[in-house]
């Protein structure tokens, strides 16, 4: 599964999901409001380097742990989101899709634990690059022991 199948996948479960603000929108809108928030260089690769430096500002160590680790994915409410990824692209999500941002923020908290779960898992060819931005999984959960 390459970077677009996942930002696909994300953008199914928005559409899907119980929020009648995001229900109606194109996936294809979607995918592109994802892959702009959460691009991390050119070819619009997650950047999960961000998302881990973002543990520091707040209890998030142990939830992005979960998702990056096997077993059962922890949730996210829609604080984390904010201080997850930012007010700014959270802003910019909603902006995109034309929501308010309380369905953005339910949105991206409804697929961000599947989105980083399935990019980097074992059987996922993009687990590598990933975790290679932070130091492997050990450099994960090292940073977010720090903060534990």
């Amino acid at each position: 599964m390459d970077m677009m199948d996942l930002l696909k996948m994300g953008a199914s479960m928005i559409q899907g999901n119980s929020d009648d603000a995001t229900t109606g929108i194109d996936t294809d809108k979607i995918t592109g409001a994802l892959s702009s928030i959460l691009g991390g260089n050119n070819e619009g690769g997650l950047d999960l380097s961000s998302l881990v430096s973002n543990i520091s500002k707040g209890n998030l160590g142990e939830v992005i742990g979960s998702w990056i680790g096997n077993g059962e994915n922890a949730p996210i409410n829609t604080d984390q989101v904010t201080e997850l990824l930012g007010s700014d692209k959270v802003e910019a999500f909603a902006n995109e899709l034309g929501v308010n941002v309380d369905s953005a923020k339910q949105a991206l908290s409804d697929v961000l634990p599947n989105l980083v779960d399935k990019a980097t898992s074992d059987d996922n060819n993009l687990a590598g690059e990933l975790l290679s931005q932070v130091g492997g999984l050990d450099g994960v959960m090292d940073f977010a022991k720090k903060f534990l």
